[in-house]
């Protein structure tokens, strides 16, 4: 994590005090060229699914701005940035956006694209939820199974959506917390590893799922309800709250994301000819 007071760069000393005052001309431009970055606070599907790699390099290439991306649960990417700890957030869990924005640490709200949800089990399906469309019905099921079930329990927004969908299935998870209910405390990806390795359910963002490479036994059970809608903004940091944010290279890098070339990026990341992130920027601007 980068601390405001150390993310920028400073000239160092001169060699010795005769130097012509004409060499810091090229100092000063060699110094401008190397804080020519921005910091992107964001959440892990967006790096573990290989999207940022795929971006990336196309706005580095075009702006000459690189992008050093902190990929953390969307909670803690919220707490970084309004820590001052990054120039724009770009995250899941839009309620929680919305009030970073209301409370004064971000600019602007914008979507950028969505995929879904799906919750992952066993082949063997010990709650017999394969196939169901009914998120709600088949969260009961595992529940009054006490089927093992693996949560990220990190207030990441797959945690968010989660905690949301147990509450809509009228099921508290937490109060069998260590017993069927196994909160990771972790990533996506090692929280994946801990179903694998337990023969639980466990709720996964499809990108994240799609390039997740050990599966092992899992396989998708349920998916396909509304609720299971998977929502991404990006959002400027606001420099009224951190006067340290790169305002005019963040806004760059939004603008690009949010542009047709941006967008057009984001539909064309596939794997194994599956699209993970589906565009919808012009959808939130209209």
């Amino acid at each position: 994590m980068f601390h405001p007071t150390t993310r920028r760069f400073a000239l160092g000393g001169l060699a010795a005090a005769g130097l012509a005052v004409a060499t810091l001309a090229p100092l000063t431009t060699t110094a401008s060229a190397e804080e020519k970055f921005i910091i992107v606070q964001s959440t892990t599907s967006t790096e573990n699914s290989g999207l940022f790699k795929h971006l990336l390099p196309l706005f580095s290439d075009e702006t000459g701005i690189e992008v050093r991306v902190v990929a953390v649960g969307t909670g803690q990417a919220i707490k970084n940035a309004q820590n001052c700890d990054g120039d724009v957030l770009f995250v899941h869990a839009k309620s929680a956006e919305e009030k970073f924005v209301a409370d004064g640490y971000g600019v602007k709200r914008t979507d950028v694209m969505y995929n879904d949800f799906v919750i992952v089990g066993p082949k063997s399906d010990p709650a017999g939820v394969k196939g169901t469309k009914d998120v709600s019905a088949a969260l009961k099921t595992i529940s009054d199974k006490a089927a093992p079930f693996a949560s990220r329990g990190d207030d990441s927004g797959t945690h968010k959506a989660e905690l949301r969908l147990w509450q809509a299935a009228g099921v508290d998870p937490t109060a069998a917390s260590g017993s069927w209910y196994r909160e990771t405390g972790s990533g996506m990806g090692p929280t994946l590893n801990s179903a694998a390795g337990m023969n639980a359910y466990a709720l996964t963002d499809r990108a994240t799922w799609i390039a997740f490479q050990n599966k092992g036994d899992l396989e998708i059970a349920v998916e396909g309800d509304d609720r299971l809608f998977n929502q991404y903004g990006i959002i400027l940091v606001s420099s009224d709250k951190c006067a340290n944010v790169k305002a005019d290279l963040g806004q760059t890098f939004v603008d690009w994301v949010l542009s047709s070339e941006g967008q057009a990026a984001i539909a064309d990341f596939k794997l194994d000819g599956q699209q993970l992130f589906f565009p919808n920027a012009d959808k939130s601007a209209s």
